[in-house]
């Protein structure tokens, strides 16, 4: 029997006050730029990569957060094209899709795993 195992390399990426309550932030790691949301109404965080993929702006971590039905997601704060945090799907219709990490918080540091 094979047991996959993920390895994930953690990169720190900002401390938690610089990321807005219920909302986001950009920052440029490993040449891309991540927009990393703090949900604190939900007490989570998340991470996807900055580019709306429907017209290609760095825009998202401007978007506005919150919830279709239990599914957290972020809104495009040009086109209001919806996309979950969690896996990327847009949330609409259309075939668009995010790239999402993972994101970790230790003590006052935002870790995003690759």
């Amino acid at each position: 029997m094979e047991i996959a195992v993920e390895t994930i390399t953690w990169v720190k990426a900002c401390r938690k006050d610089d990321i807005p309550s219920n909302g986001g932030a950009c920052v440029l790691l490993n040449g891309e730029q991540i927009a990393i949301y703090n949900f604190e109404r939900r007490g989570e965080w998340y991470a996807t990569q900055n580019l709306c993929p429907h017209k290609k702006q760095m825009a998202l971590s401007r978007g506005i957060i919150g919830a279709l039905g239990d599914e957290p997601k972020v809104a495009c704060p040009f086109h209001k094209k919806n996309f979950s945090l969690k896996s990327g799907s847009c949330l609409g219709e259309e075939d668009y899709q995010l790239k999402t990490y993972k994101v970790k918080v230790n003590e006052d540091e935002v870790f995003v795993g690759f």
